[in-house]
């Protein structure tokens, strides 16, 4: 084992710390070999076939991992196939995402578990971002909050359909988005626990005491918070109060300054620990589309203030158009600090879902890495020690040797 590639001169952001005036080593079997401070270098003694890359001040961060999405570029889970599949892994390491959960819509059970399979197929044929397994978005949830999901694939609970939806991931569901207030939920949450499946709280109308039922057998996630939730009330704090209140609760959140107004992010972050948010684009498949026309689970779409909505009817708002990359620069803008901006796109996905050795810039762990300019920009970016994005020019960074 021995070093590739060096990255100077720049701001390690870890995942846990903000390091300024710092370099990291990456190994030729796609680790993370080293991070060190610019005055260790002279130390080192590399060979001169390790390449010295002089990011100038830019950040190093873990590459980007992104847990809920339904598409961008023009490609979809809704699509059921792996062309789409890894169509999206392609288009979304060109904003710095190295890992990602592709989302199956609520629909019929025959169209979720086509999706599903599509997904699984692609899984190891990827050429940008790693999929780390399937995220099911329902289809246990309330009529009363179904968003944008499709009626038809509403469902009671029901152990046939998820062994039948468990079954067709052959073992690679992730996390799956419940209403806790529906009958037999807890039925199902032991299965999904005996299982490792993290269940979140999500397109649901439960009262608070719900949530408090779901979080004693294991509902202790929730999805982008804020949204198709039932809302807070002085007599009744809903899901929305009782992710607020519970501190065990950990939340999802949209930071495109639409989904969720700016200072309701920054409430969230005084009230919540930061290791317990993380920060998702839920994004649509016309996101980041260069051309053709724009749908989102089959209905024709519209740009419009930043996100789509229905072209027939613009008052259905149908869902994201954001870039995890974006979504950092969103926050920070809005006066969060950077390096928890990061911990909300990296550390904090891949501790909760359990993404091993990723989502952080520690020796050993797999060499995801994204260099980011101060614009936000991508300057590079590296998956599992390769580099995937950006080319060893002045386009990319100044390479000393």
């Amino acid at each position: 084992m021995s070093v590739k590639y060096v990255l100077i001169n720049g701001t390690v952001l870890s995942g846990v710390a903000k390091i300024d005036n710092c370099a990291l080593a990456i190994d030729d079997q796609g680790k993370i070999d080293d991070v060190f401070r610019m005055k260790r270098l002279a130390e080192k003694a590399y060979d001169k076939d390790v390449i010295l890359i002089d990011v100038k001040g830019a950040y190093i961060t873990p590459g980007l991992i992104d847990t809920h999405l339904h598409g961008i570029g023009g490609y979809g889970t809704e699509d059921c196939s792996v062309d789409s599949i890894l169509g999206m892994s392609d288009r979304l390491a060109d904003f710095g995402v190295t890992s990602f959960l592709p989302t199956v819509y609520t629909d019929t059970i025959d169209k979720m578990e086509a999706s599903v399979k599509a997904i699984v197929a692609a899984m190891g044929e990827e050429k940008g971002a790693t999929i780390e397994g399937i995220n099911l978005e329902g289809p246990f949830i309330s009529p009363k909050r179904i968003g944008a999901q499709a009626p038809e694939g509403l469902q009671e609970v029901n152990l046939d359909v998820f062994n039948r939806l468990y079954d067709a991931g052959e073992g690679k569901i992730v996390c799956m988005t419940v209403a806790p207030e529906l009958k037999h939920m807890r039925t199902l949450a032991l299965e999904a626990q005996k299982r490792g499946i993290v269940l979140l709280a999500g397109h649901t109308d439960a009262a608070y005491e719900n949530i408090i039922e779901g979080m004693q057998c294991g509902i202790l996630h929730s999805t982008h918070f804020f949204n198709a939730m039932s809302r807070l009330h002085h007599r009744n704090p809903g899901c929305v109060g009782a992710i607020m209140i519970q501190q065990d609760m950990k939340a999802e959140i949209i930071c495109d300054g639409i989904h969720v107004h700016p200072e309701l992010v920054k409430l969230l972050l005084r009230e919540k620990p930061i290791s317990n948010i993380v920060m998702v684009t839920d994004s649509l498949k016309p996101t980041m589309q260069k051309e053709g026309p724009l749908t989102a689970n089959g209905v024709p779409a519209m740009l419009h203030d930043g996100a789509f909505v229905s072209a027939e009817d613009p008052a259905l708002f149908l869902g994201s158009s954001l870039t995890l990359l974006k979504g950092v620069q969103n926050v920070v803008e809005w006066g969060i600090p950077i390096d928890q901006a990061i911990q909300m796109a990296c550390s904090n996905p891949a501790r909760i879902y359990d993404f091993h050795k990723k989502g952080a810039l520690i020796p050993g762990y797999c060499a995801n890495v994204a260099v980011i300019n101060k614009d936000f920009s991508l300057g590079g970016l590296f998956i599992n020690g390769q580099l995937a994005r950006g080319l060893l020019s002045k386009e990319f960074i100044n390479v000393v040797r």
